[in-house]
């Protein structure tokens, strides 16, 4: 009896990075894109052996956004309309 064929992208899937052709990742993208969100492992897309695209997981950018940044850090101003004390003069050279 003839041993059993393996499915096509089993060989692929255990090795990180690997690479697989598009029509392969178009039949499986929503199962790759879990199997990248569970686990992490990587992805390249290729078309006629080319590398075109590499699915990766999504990681968060955790740098502070400029817009808002400074929130919360004036704890009180009452006038804010009044003058300043100091004198200062906006035309002196």
């Amino acid at each position: 009896m003839p041993p059993k064929a393996k499915k096509a992208g089993a060989k692929r899937d255990a090795a990180a990075g690997a690479s697989l052709p598009a029509a392969e990742f178009k039949t499986r993208c929503l199962e790759l894109m879990d199997r990248v969100r569970e686990t992490g492992v990587e992805y390249i897309v290729t078309k006629h052996g080319r590398p075109v695209a590499k699915l990766v997981p999504y990681v968060p950018d955790a740098r502070r956004k400029s817009f808002g940044a400074l929130k919360g850090t004036v704890l009180k101003y009452e006038r804010p309309f009044d003058p300043i004390d100091a004198e200062r003069d906006i035309h002196k050279a």
